[in-house]
C-alpha cells in the first residue's frame, strides 16, 4: 500500500475539508509568491484535488 493510498483512506469521508486545505495552501502560496506562480499553483491543486477524489474499488 502506498502512502498516497494510506492518506486516501484517512480522507475518506472528508475530501470537502481536504480540499478546503488545498485552495488554503495554494492561496498562501500564491500570496508569497506575489502570484508569480498562479497558474502552476491552480494546476498542481487541481492534480492534487483528483488524486482525493480517485479512490480505488475496495
Amino acid at each position: 500500500m502506498s502512502v498516497l493510498d494510506k492518506l486516501k483512506g484517512l480522507l475518506k469521508g472528508h475530501e470537502e475539508q481536504a480540499e478546503k486545505s488545498v485552495d488554503r495552501t495554494g492561496d498562501a502560496v500564491d500570496e508569497h509568491t506575489q502570484g508569480k506562480f498562479s497558474s502552476q499553483v491552480d494546476t498542481g491543486q487541481e492534480q492534487v484535488k483528483d488524486q482525493f477524489r480517485d479512490q480505488p474499488p475496495q
